[in-house]
Protein backbone atom coordinates (compact mmCIF):
# COMPACT_ATOMS: atom_id res chain seq x y z
CA UNK A 1 0.00 0.00 0.00
CA UNK A 2 1.20 3.49 -1.25
CA UNK A 3 2.16 5.89 1.83
CA UNK A 4 0.28 9.05 1.90
CA UNK A 5 1.99 11.92 1.99
CA UNK A 6 0.41 13.81 5.51
CA UNK A 7 0.90 10.05 7.27
CA UNK A 8 4.82 9.71 6.70
CA UNK A 9 5.49 13.47 7.85
CA UNK A 10 3.19 12.31 11.08
CA UNK A 11 5.74 8.83 10.99
CA UNK A 12 8.43 11.05 10.69
CA UNK A 13 7.60 13.43 13.47
CA UNK A 14 6.67 10.69 16.00
CA UNK A 15 10.18 8.66 15.04
CA UNK A 16 12.55 11.53 15.14
CA UNK A 17 10.74 12.53 18.99
CA UNK A 18 11.50 8.80 19.85
CA UNK A 19 14.59 9.00 18.74
CA UNK A 20 15.39 12.09 20.72
CA UNK A 21 13.29 11.18 23.82
CA UNK A 22 16.21 8.26 23.63
CA UNK A 23 19.12 9.76 23.45
CA UNK A 24 18.59 12.98 25.37
CA UNK A 25 18.72 13.79 28.92
CA UNK A 26 18.70 10.18 31.55
CA UNK A 27 16.06 7.65 30.63
CA UNK A 28 13.57 10.24 28.44
CA UNK A 29 12.67 12.74 31.34
CA UNK A 30 14.12 16.20 29.37
CA UNK A 31 11.61 15.02 26.34
CA UNK A 32 8.68 13.00 29.02
CA UNK A 33 8.57 16.03 31.44
CA UNK A 34 8.24 18.68 28.72
CA UNK A 35 5.80 16.60 25.95
CA UNK A 36 3.83 14.53 27.43
CA UNK A 37 0.31 15.19 29.09
CA UNK A 38 0.72 15.73 32.99
CA UNK A 39 -2.09 15.84 35.25
CA UNK A 40 -3.32 19.63 35.29
CA UNK A 41 -2.66 19.85 39.08
CA UNK A 42 0.47 18.31 38.94
CA UNK A 43 3.68 21.37 38.44
CA UNK A 44 5.17 19.81 35.42
CA UNK A 45 1.88 20.17 33.65
CA UNK A 46 1.80 22.94 30.60
CA UNK A 47 -1.33 23.76 28.00
CA UNK A 48 0.99 22.86 25.00
CA UNK A 49 0.94 19.02 26.23
CA UNK A 50 -2.10 18.67 25.59
CA UNK A 51 -1.02 18.87 21.91
CA UNK A 52 2.34 17.67 21.71
CA UNK A 53 1.47 14.54 23.99
CA UNK A 54 0.32 12.83 20.59
CA UNK A 55 3.78 12.80 19.07
CA UNK A 56 5.76 11.22 21.94
CA UNK A 57 5.55 7.27 22.62
CA UNK A 58 7.17 5.10 25.38
CA UNK A 59 11.04 5.10 25.38
CA UNK A 60 12.38 3.23 28.39
CA UNK A 61 10.31 0.47 30.34
CA UNK A 62 11.56 -0.84 33.87
CA UNK A 63 13.63 -4.02 32.84
CA UNK A 64 12.85 -5.49 36.95
CA UNK A 65 16.38 -4.95 37.75
CA UNK A 66 16.52 -1.21 39.05
CA UNK A 67 17.41 -0.24 35.42
CA UNK A 68 15.22 0.69 32.22
CA UNK A 69 15.34 -1.19 28.95
CA UNK A 70 14.58 0.20 25.38
CA UNK A 71 11.18 0.44 24.53
CA UNK A 72 9.93 0.42 20.90
CA UNK A 73 7.08 -1.73 20.52
CA UNK A 74 4.13 1.44 21.48
CA UNK A 75 5.72 3.55 18.64
CA UNK A 76 6.44 0.18 16.61
CA UNK A 77 2.69 -0.69 16.59
CA UNK A 78 1.23 2.98 16.62
CA UNK A 79 3.05 3.68 13.27
CA UNK A 80 2.21 0.53 11.53
CA UNK A 81 -1.81 1.48 11.89
CA UNK A 82 -1.38 4.90 11.13
CA UNK A 83 0.27 3.66 7.71
CA UNK A 84 -1.91 0.72 7.57
CA UNK A 85 -5.44 2.71 8.07
CA UNK A 86 -4.30 6.58 7.56
CA UNK A 87 -3.25 6.09 4.13
CA UNK A 88 -6.70 5.18 2.43
CA UNK A 89 -8.59 7.61 5.33
CA UNK A 90 -6.19 10.03 4.06
CA UNK A 91 -6.80 9.07 0.15
CA UNK A 92 -10.60 9.38 0.71
CA UNK A 93 -10.32 12.84 2.78
CA UNK A 94 -7.65 15.02 1.34
CA UNK A 95 -4.91 16.22 3.31
CA UNK A 96 -6.40 19.06 5.53
CA UNK A 97 -9.61 17.24 6.28
CA UNK A 98 -7.33 14.27 7.35
CA UNK A 99 -5.01 16.66 9.35
CA UNK A 100 -8.16 18.51 11.40
CA UNK A 101 -9.62 15.01 12.16
CA UNK A 102 -6.47 12.96 13.38
CA UNK A 103 -5.59 16.36 15.70
CA UNK A 104 -9.36 16.47 16.71
CA UNK A 105 -9.14 12.53 17.70
CA UNK A 106 -6.03 13.11 19.71
CA UNK A 107 -7.34 16.02 21.22
CA UNK A 108 -10.64 14.51 21.85
CA UNK A 109 -8.97 11.36 23.41
CA UNK A 110 -6.88 13.60 25.87
CA UNK A 111 -9.12 15.51 26.99
CA UNK A 112 -11.69 12.73 28.07
CA UNK A 113 -8.63 10.96 29.27
CA UNK A 114 -8.16 14.30 31.99
CA UNK A 115 -11.83 14.11 32.50
CA UNK A 116 -11.67 10.98 34.27
CA UNK A 117 -8.67 11.33 36.05
CA UNK A 118 -9.81 14.75 37.39
CA UNK A 119 -13.15 13.17 38.26
CA UNK A 120 -11.27 10.33 40.02
CA UNK A 121 -8.87 12.92 41.51
CA UNK A 122 -11.80 15.30 42.81
CA UNK A 123 -13.75 11.98 44.64
CA UNK A 124 -10.44 11.37 46.27
CA UNK A 125 -10.06 14.39 47.58
CA UNK A 126 -13.57 15.14 48.46
CA UNK A 127 -12.92 11.58 50.81
CA UNK A 128 -9.75 12.96 52.61
CA UNK A 129 -11.22 16.58 53.36
CA UNK A 130 -14.74 14.98 54.57
CA UNK A 131 -12.24 12.74 56.84
CA UNK A 132 -10.62 16.07 58.36
CA UNK A 133 -7.73 16.80 55.77
CA UNK A 134 -7.20 19.65 54.02
CA UNK A 135 -6.79 20.41 50.49
CA UNK A 136 -3.64 22.17 51.28
CA UNK A 137 -2.20 19.52 53.14
CA UNK A 138 -3.62 16.77 50.56
CA UNK A 139 -1.51 18.94 47.94
CA UNK A 140 1.57 19.15 49.84
CA UNK A 141 1.52 15.32 50.47
CA UNK A 142 1.17 15.17 46.52
CA UNK A 143 4.68 17.11 45.83
CA UNK A 144 6.30 14.92 47.95
CA UNK A 145 6.16 12.03 46.32
CA UNK A 146 9.34 10.47 44.34
CA UNK A 147 8.16 11.04 40.56
CA UNK A 148 6.61 7.28 39.43
CA UNK A 149 5.28 6.56 43.27
CA UNK A 150 1.74 6.64 44.31
CA UNK A 151 0.06 5.67 47.24
CA UNK A 152 -1.47 2.18 47.06
CA UNK A 153 -4.88 2.26 49.42
CA UNK A 154 -7.42 4.51 50.25
CA UNK A 155 -8.67 7.92 48.59
CA UNK A 156 -4.81 8.65 48.33
CA UNK A 157 -4.62 5.97 45.96
CA UNK A 158 -6.89 7.94 43.78
CA UNK A 159 -5.47 11.00 43.97
CA UNK A 160 -2.14 10.46 43.52
CA UNK A 161 -2.69 8.04 41.00
CA UNK A 162 -4.35 10.71 39.14
CA UNK A 163 -1.57 13.36 39.66
CA UNK A 164 1.07 11.57 38.82
CA UNK A 165 -0.30 10.33 35.33
CA UNK A 166 1.33 10.74 32.08
CA UNK A 167 0.00 10.30 29.07
CA UNK A 168 1.99 9.67 25.58
CA UNK A 169 1.12 8.30 22.09
CA UNK A 170 -0.51 8.19 18.94
CA UNK A 171 -3.29 5.56 20.19
CA UNK A 172 -5.98 8.00 20.82
CA UNK A 173 -6.10 9.58 16.91
CA UNK A 174 -5.29 6.31 16.05
CA UNK A 175 -8.74 5.10 17.14
CA UNK A 176 -10.13 8.06 15.89
CA UNK A 177 -9.02 6.77 12.49
CA UNK A 178 -9.66 3.41 12.48
CA UNK A 179 -12.88 4.24 13.05
CA UNK A 180 -12.79 6.10 9.92
CA UNK A 181 -11.55 2.87 8.42
CA UNK A 182 -14.34 1.23 9.54
CA UNK A 183 -16.96 3.12 8.46
CA UNK A 184 -15.63 4.25 5.15
CA UNK A 185 -14.30 0.24 3.87
CA UNK A 186 -16.24 -1.55 5.89
CA UNK A 187 -15.43 -4.72 3.68
CA UNK A 188 -12.35 -4.43 3.93
CA UNK A 189 -10.93 -7.71 5.54
CA UNK A 190 -8.29 -6.90 8.21
CA UNK A 191 -6.45 -9.89 9.96
CA UNK A 192 -4.72 -9.81 13.57
CA UNK A 193 -1.08 -11.31 13.01
CA UNK A 194 -1.63 -13.96 16.11
CA UNK A 195 -4.52 -14.79 14.63
CA UNK A 196 -4.39 -14.77 10.61
CA UNK A 197 -8.26 -15.47 9.57
CA UNK A 198 -9.62 -12.29 7.39
CA UNK A 199 -12.59 -10.24 9.40
CA UNK A 200 -14.56 -7.73 7.83
CA UNK A 201 -13.60 -3.86 9.22
CA UNK A 202 -17.22 -3.78 10.26
CA UNK A 203 -16.86 -6.39 12.93
CA UNK A 204 -13.03 -6.16 13.56
CA UNK A 205 -12.78 -2.75 14.26
CA UNK A 206 -15.88 -2.67 16.83
CA UNK A 207 -14.34 -5.82 18.26
CA UNK A 208 -11.23 -4.09 18.90
CA UNK A 209 -13.15 -1.40 20.75
CA UNK A 210 -14.94 -3.77 22.70
CA UNK A 211 -11.76 -5.42 24.08
CA UNK A 212 -10.59 -1.93 25.50
CA UNK A 213 -13.96 -0.75 26.86
CA UNK A 214 -13.77 -4.49 28.71
CA UNK A 215 -9.76 -3.77 29.88
CA UNK A 216 -11.06 0.11 30.89
CA UNK A 217 -13.99 -1.46 33.23
CA UNK A 218 -12.11 -4.19 34.29
CA UNK A 219 -8.44 -3.02 34.52
CA UNK A 220 -7.83 -6.48 32.71
CA UNK A 221 -5.44 -6.08 29.89
CA UNK A 222 -6.40 -8.86 26.70
CA UNK A 223 -3.16 -8.05 24.26
CA UNK A 224 -1.78 -4.63 25.43
CA UNK A 225 0.41 -3.73 28.55
CA UNK A 226 -1.09 -2.74 31.61
CA UNK A 227 -0.22 0.64 31.86
CA UNK A 228 -2.30 1.58 28.55
CA UNK A 229 -4.39 4.47 28.05
CA UNK A 230 -7.62 2.56 27.47
CA UNK A 231 -9.88 5.74 28.10
CA UNK A 232 -7.41 7.72 25.65
CA UNK A 233 -8.34 4.66 23.05
CA UNK A 234 -12.09 4.73 23.75
CA UNK A 235 -12.07 8.61 23.57
CA UNK A 236 -10.59 9.00 20.32
CA UNK A 237 -12.66 6.00 18.71
CA UNK A 238 -15.60 8.10 20.01
CA UNK A 239 -14.68 11.67 18.85
CA UNK A 240 -13.98 9.61 15.28
CA UNK A 241 -17.21 8.11 15.15
CA UNK A 242 -19.20 11.32 16.07
CA UNK A 243 -17.24 13.67 13.28
CA UNK A 244 -17.56 10.31 10.86
CA UNK A 245 -21.25 10.50 11.71
CA UNK A 246 -21.21 14.44 11.13
CA UNK A 247 -19.81 14.48 8.25
CA UNK A 248 -21.93 11.42 6.07
CA UNK A 249 -24.92 13.07 7.82
CA UNK A 250 -24.07 16.14 6.57
CA UNK A 251 -22.30 15.24 3.07
CA UNK A 252 -19.18 17.13 3.70
CA UNK A 253 -17.05 17.18 0.18
CA UNK A 254 -13.43 16.82 1.24
CA UNK A 255 -12.78 19.78 -1.78
CA UNK A 256 -14.14 21.59 0.99
CA UNK A 257 -10.89 20.93 3.13
CA UNK A 258 -8.85 21.62 -0.26
CA UNK A 259 -8.95 25.04 -1.65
Amino acid sequence: MRITETVKHLIIINALLWVATLTIGANGDLFNNLFALHFPKNDLFQPWQILTHMFMHASYIPNGAGGTTIYFQHILFNMFALWMFGSPVEQTFGKKKFIFFYISAGLGAALITLGVSYFQYQSGVNELVANGASVGEIEQLLRQLKPGYSYTQGPLAKVSSSYISTMVGASGAIMGVLVAFGMLFPESKLMLIFLPIPIKAKYFIPAIIGLDLFSALTGVSVFSPSNTAYIAHLGGAFVGFVMMWYWKRNSFNKNRWDL
